[in-house]
């Protein structure tokens, strides 16, 4: 799959999931073969103004590679103005959000707000296409409601300004997830534009990203929640697309070989304190399907240092083996 003047080695991406996938989230999920991988959502006027928080949401490191750097806003001259200071740091690509549901973001028009403002859509793209000197992408939701979905339409704008390839998350607005994806959407407009177009919603397993694939015709696919605390779908879907065969479900002491790998980068990123914190979500998607689960996740919630959570864990396998031999 080619978007722009990049050449990606497979068909399985990581989204760009705010307040989750920082660093240490996209290394482990490159380890297990996400083909590309974006920053956390930037707001495009913190940058503009040189706000630290949201400048540190752009750094990464150059084994993530290749890495997207998505922005959202509402006004296209902030939009713009955003570009030279993302081409700085040479990320792969630069996507625009039109797909965020979160109400923070929709109030101030920005995310999905603006598939109520295709005019204005049109000229936020227009400006980036003309001021970015990567590849830019687009991400949008089928619409605001059921009542305008415009999927097809924001990808023949994407596509008519200059945009690489068009990601479409198949819900509106007013869905959030509480309505199942309708892929459907998908095939429409990859039967109606020439750029690719990435399909994203409801992939939790190999079979269900083949099945976007094979039903939509889509370049490739993005998984989102299905990664969470699931860094093995990169790998298994990869190996089910090339092999028709499913791998094995990694074993108890592999989820938590990773998951201490996963904690211990959070930690060398973002000291002991922070890193741990951050982490405490990821902890309970790692352990939310292991045996005695809640209890373990009220001991980890707790601790303070990653020696304690490797401790914690070592006692965790230990109790379980010791059940095992009572029965």
């Amino acid at each position: 799959m080619k978007i722009g003047n990049l050449i990606l080695s497979g068909k399985v991406i990581l989204a760009p999931l705010a307040g989750i996938a920082d660093t240490s989230f996209r290394l482990v999920a490159k380890k297990f073969g996400a083909s590309l991988v974006y920053t956390e959502m930037v707001s495009a006027e913190g940058l503009v103004r040189g706000n630290t928080a949201t400048l540190r949401l752009l750094y990464f490191r150059e084994e993530e590679r290749p890495i997207g750097v998505q922005i959202f806003g509402s006004h296209p001259e902030n939009m713009a103005q955003a570009c030279p200071v993302i081409d700085k740091l040479k990320p792969d690509l630069l996507d625009l959000n039109f797909g965020c549901p979160v109400k923070k973001v929709v109030q101030k028009n920005g995310g999905a707000a603006l598939l109520k403002d295709l005019k204005l859509l049109e000229k936020i793209v227009l400006a980036v296409t003309r001021s970015s000197r990567i590849p830019v992408t687009v991400k949008t939701r089928s619409g605001w409601d059921q009542n305008s979905l415009v999927a097809l339409e924001v990808a023949k704008i994407a596509e008519n300004c200059g945009a690489s390839a068009i990601t479409i998350h198949p819900r509106t607005q007013k869905d959030d997830y509480s309505k199942r994806a309708d892929w459907d959407i998908i095939a429409q407009v990859k039967q109606k534009v020439s750029i690719p177009v990435i399909g994203s919603g409801d992939i939790f397993t190999p079979q269900d990203a083949k099945n976007m694939l094979d039903q939509t015709a889509c370049d490739a696919v993005m998984i989102g929640r299905g990664a969470l605390g699931n860094p093995w779908i990169f790998s298994q879907t990869n190996h089910f697309l090339e092999y028709g065969e499913q791998l094995a479900e990694p074993s108890l002491e592999e989820r938590i070989k990773v998951c201490l790998e996963h904690t211990a980068l959070s930690v060398k990123e973002k000291g002991e304190y922070i890193g741990l914190k951050i982490m405490r979500k990821h902890l309970a998607w790692y352990t939310m399907w292991m045996p005695r689960s809640k209890e373990l996740r009220s001991k980890l919630f707790v601790l303070e240092t990653l020696d304690e959570v490797k401790k914690a864990f070592d006692e965790y396998l230990l109790m379980l083996q010791k059940e095992c031999q009572m029965i």
